[in-house]
């Protein structure tokens, strides 16, 4: 046990420390290569914060762990909006733009949704895999097209955000080819290691994908998210949170559904997807009154996800199966 929490450990830092310098060399040749700030922002600062989560999901799947994929994917996008979201808005209360909001909240909210509607069906096929990517292009396209109609700079910013790599190009193409051996490589240790503590204390696979798992991969959102929101950039950290659970359920899921076909674990279809509705229409709620999200909702949503936590290692979804029976409309 040991052993594995040491290598579950290295595993973390290999996928944060490999992300990190894969977005900032990719930023960086971006760059060079004259590409705008707002397409760099819309596509590699947007896939590259969750990076971690695709790589975890897909090899736990190929793995056939498919449970730890789907809490993955679950698990992050609550953490992003309790934790990390409730974090930021403790250290500096958030004034939400009504534009984010009403966009990137709208288009989280229909992904959400449509996961929803899948998950209660019973599983995540190709035809999932085809509709989510398909959705996925089409948002990044209408948010490309509407900031060069609006004029709203909030992705241009979130390229700002990312410090870039000082050096020649054969440093920049260094940093990004072992930023992805180290994301490669830390999602096997993790995916390994996880699966052997689930087995070892006694718990499922999904539980540890729901916590462990998914707060370790959504630490790089954690630190973008915090970083804004201390230098006053509220827009930026509440458009990674929207835009880091808009790919998780679109993208990664996309991307995992088309590899294998993906079976609904009974506690997500019984409750953790239904926590996942709840917490994404609170959030938006919290942000819709009075346009700002303030240290007293933040320690409500910090605190809401002590508990989810506290729930998923007391049983409380398996629970649910067992009082009720699989959740299913089929």
């Amino acid at each position: 046990m040991l052993v594995d929490g040491v290598l579950l450990l290295v595993g973390f830092v290999l996928l944060i420390v490999g992300a990190d310098y894969l977005v900032r060399g990719a930023v960086s040749i971006a760059e060079r290569l004259g590409v705008s700030p707002l397409i760099i922002g819309l596509t590699i600062v947007a896939c590259g914060t969750s990076l971690p989560e695709l790589v975890v999901s897909v090899r736990a799947t190929l793995a056939g762990s498919a449970p730890l994929a789907i809490g993955n994917v679950v698990g992050s996008n609550i953490c992003n909006i309790l934790l990390i979201l409730g974090t930021a808005a403790l250290l500096a209360p958030l004034r939400c733009d009504r534009v984010v909001l009403l966009r990137d909240g709208s288009m989280m909210l229909i992904a959400t949704a449509y996961f929803a509607g899948a998950t209660l069906v019973g599983g995540y096929g190709p035809a999932y895999g085809i509709v989510a990517i398909l959705g996925l292009v089409a948002a990044m396209l209408f948010s490309y097209w509407h900031d060069r109609k609006s004029g709203d700079d909030l992705h241009q910013l979130e390229a700002e955000e990312v410090s870039p790599i000082q050096g020649s190009w054969a440093l920049l193409i260094l940093a990004v080819v072992l930023g992805l051996a180290g994301v490669i490589g830390g999602a096997e240790l993790l995916v390994e290691s996880a699966v052997s503590i689930a087995r070892g204390v006694g718990v499922s696979e999904e539980v540890i994908g729901l916590t462990l798992v998914a707060f370790g991969t959504s630490v790089p959102e954690l630190a973008t998210t915090v970083v804004a929101a201390m230098r006053k950039h509220a827009d930026v950290a509440i458009g990674n949170v929207l835009g880091s659970n808009l790919f998780n359920l679109l993208g990664i899921l996309g991307v995992t559904s088309l590899i294998d076909i993906i079976p609904t674990p009974p506690a997500t279809a019984a409750f953790d997807v239904w926590v996942l509705i709840a917490v994404s229409v609170l959030m938006i709620v919290f942000m819709r009154t009075g346009w700002r999200l303030g240290r007293r909702e933040g320690a409500v949503l910090v605190l809401l996800y002590a508990v989810f936590v506290v729930a998923q290692f007391l049983g409380i979804g398996q629970m649910m199966v067992e009082e009720m029976g699989p959740v299913s409309l089929t």
